[in-house]
């Protein structure tokens, strides 16, 4: 018997990425970005933090106030946000 990976939902990963692409510039513009890592069983999409934002002293504010909050607008069944 098979289970759902959501790694390979093409749609589900689409609307992630949407999501995150209302945020990216604001990342960008400050020399970051953000990288889906995988999105576990339970619906934790799993995000690195590239450039500067990996080692910004604000990076959990702007994960939880700003990545957070895009992703479950956009895809309302994920149920956290972490970095890896």
């Amino acid at each position: 018997m098979s289970h759902y990976d959501p790694n390979t939902d093409t749609d589900l990963l689409h609307r992630i990425e949407d999501g995150l692409d209302s945020i990216r510039p604001y990342l960008i513009a400050d020399g970051g970005e953000v990288r889906v890592h995988r999105i576990t069983q339970d619906m934790v999409v799993e995000i690195e933090l590239l450039g500067t934002c990996g080692s910004c002293p604000m990076s959990t504010m702007t994960m939880k106030a700003g990545i957070e909050q895009a992703l479950r607008h956009a895809v309302p069944q994920i149920s956290g946000v972490e970095a890896v």
